[in-house]
């Protein structure tokens, strides 16, 4: 009697455990079987350049902190923050001493803890960069690594045996010129580094770098972070066997050969550690972001997982290479991220690109080309992904001469390649001395562009950039169409307009972009979408020639948007 009794009680635990588990699961739903990253709007933060709150010059937690009311108002769910960890900043952050607490440059542990806070009583998720690939020299596991060939941490980086005298073991390149092999003398041995010299590789073929990687997220979500954006994932494992890599014509930027990277780039265990890791991220109800180079459809589908059991939103970097304003390219990589089965991930910018005003503008009608991108990636199905000061029409700002590069890889490719300084400059908030960023002359010069384009300014232009991208995700956020209808492509054959529904139950929106310079007339017959006698209300639209009443014609100015509802 006694031991049904413990059974029972077991079983009724049991029960109470699943069914806590299960209502868990569901409460991380919408009313229409969305995460809440599906609905989110992410924003990247460069921390060095967003706000500086004790005028040192450097961006800091605090002052991304101070401006939380502007994100909010702006319409952003959730903040990527670029690495802030302790570093010697060799790639500003990238390369990592201690990946469980806070540059002081930009603050401390509490500072974090404290913006978290406030972010989340804002409604707003703070996702943090993790370098999953690397570390610095200077973190306590390398330089035990460094210390002996017996050492605990030896194998925790990937140490190998010169091939002949003062040649390294192999062929492999490093990203940012020259060798990805750097010879120790004190051990005898060479390290590799797929970046710079201060940016040596873990070994994740060793399960105790594992452990200790997936510890490093577990303490962050105990701090608050709702997800990761993983840093070169592509290039956690390398060939056992070093084999060397494939050659090609010609020379790149930094004068080495062109090399394929066959044996030290997207080899298949990385996908047996990503579904590791999407556990870890699944227990915390987290989202994962891959910084996922991919060259067609079918690499971007590996990346989600066979049971979209990898990463979340791996980045379709292969829309950002649509450098043009061209519909056929758009509509092509548009149905590329439709098909592989995974929610799709819309980027067009970030801090290792030219800015996307300059790509895509032409010099002379940017503001509108700016609007018009905008117009598109914030309205197609799936998640955005803006970059900072993208808002406001930010554009690069180059350094002309090598003395001023602060970036390794433009120190290293100078002239030829200058670097990622550019997109990294500071935000521009008004238009007083260093754009509002700083008292001090900041770490990067702002451009001459912070007197037109600052937030300041463009909150007082009903007609400015940054006021379209706030109406634009207002409506993202209320309108069902545009939060969980399909894409249907519209017009296809048409080479100056892309145009799209948005359709959802009974609901439509259609959205009818001219990425030309000369007025377009866009004619629609949607009563194979549902709609016999379309009619359209507009949303929101740039153009002066909006329809009115029934929907069989459209006229666009050069470069203009129209967002309208669609009803029979």
């Amino acid at each position: 009697m006694l031991r049904n009794l413990r059974l029972l009680a077991l079983l009724i635990v049991s029960a109470c455990v699943s069914t806590s588990f299960s209502q868990a699961q569901t409460r991380t739903l919408d009313s229409e079987g969305h995460q809440w990253w599906q609905n989110a709007v992410f924003y990247e933060i460069y921390p060095r350049s967003f706000a500086d709150s004790n005028n040192d010059g450097i961006g800091d937690l605090k002052g991304i902190d101070s401006k939380l009311d502007y994100l909010k108002d702006l319409g952003v769910d959730a903040l990527w923050i670029s690495p802030c960890y302790p570093s010697p900043q060799v790639d500003f952050g990238y390369d990592v001493s201690d990946y469980e607490n806070i540059d002081p440059m930009y603050g401390t542990l509490k500072d974090f803890e404290h913006l978290a806070r406030d972010a989340k009583k804002h409604d707003i998720r703070i996702i943090m960069d993790f370098v999953l690939n690397h570390t610095s020299p200077q973190h306590k596991w390398f330089l035990d690594s460094a210390s002996s060939r017996t050492s605990a941490h030896r194998d925790w980086y990937i140490w190998r045996d010169s091939k002949a005298p003062g040649v390294p073991p192999n062929n492999w390149l490093s990203g940012f010129g020259g060798s990805a092999w750097q010879f120790d003398p004190k051990t005898g041995q060479y390290y590799y580094h797929f970046f710079a010299i201060g940016q040596p590789d873990l070994n994740w073929r060793n399960p105790a770098v594992e452990k200790a990687m997936f510890d490093v997220t577990r303490f962050w979500y105990k701090h608050g972070v709702s997800g990761f954006r993983l840093d070169a994932v592509d290039l956690l494992f390398e060939d056992p066997d070093l084999h060397d890599n494939p050659l090609l014509e010609g020379k790149n930027e930094f004068g080495d050969a062109n090399m394929q990277n066959k044996y030290n780039d997207k080899l298949p265990e990385v996908h047996t550690e990503l579904k590791k890791l999407r556990k870890v991220a699944d227990e915390n109800n987290a989202v994962l972001i891959g910084e996922t180079y991919t060259s067609n459809r079918d690499e971007l589908k590996e990346y989600y997982g066979d049971h979209n059991d990898e990463v979340q939103m791996p980045m379709d970097f292969m829309f950002c290479t649509v450098d043009k304003l061209s519909p056929a390219e758009f509509r092509t990589q548009i149905a590329n991220a439709e098909s592989t089965g995974g929610w799709p991930v819309y980027v067009i910018g970030n801090h290792d690109m030219p800015r996307s005003y300059e790509r895509y503008g032409d010099g002379k009608h940017n503001d509108q080309i700016a609007k018009l991108m905008a117009g598109m990636y914030l309205t197609l199905r799936g998640t955005p992904i803006m970059y900072y000061g993208e808002e406001l029409g930010m554009e690069n700002n180059d350094p002309t001469r090598k003395e001023d590069v602060k970036d390794p890889i433009g120190i290293a490719g100078w002239p030829k390649e200058k670097g990622r300084d550019g997109e990294r400059t500071p935000m521009q908030w008004n238009d007083s001395p260093n754009a509002g960023f700083s008292q001090t002359t900041p770490w990067l010069p702002v451009p001459a562009s912070y007197k037109t384009h600052n937030v300041s300014g463009e909150l007082a232009d009903p007609a400015s950039v940054l006021q379209f991208y706030r109406h634009l995700l207002a409506l993202r956020h209320q309108d069902h169409a545009l939060l969980y209808g399909d894409y249907v492509a519209l017009n296809q054959d048409n080479p100056n307009v892309l145009s799209y529904l948005r359709r959802y139950k009974d609901e439509a929106v259609i959205v009818v972009l001219n990425m030309s310079a000369t007025a377009q007339q866009v004619s629609f017959d949607l009563s194979g979408e549902g709609f016999p006698s379309a009619k359209a209300t507009t949303l929101l639209t740039t153009s002066t020639g909006a329809p009115g009443g029934q929907l069989n014609q459209v006229a666009l100015d050069p470069f203009a948007v129209y967002i309208g509802k669609v009803s029979r």
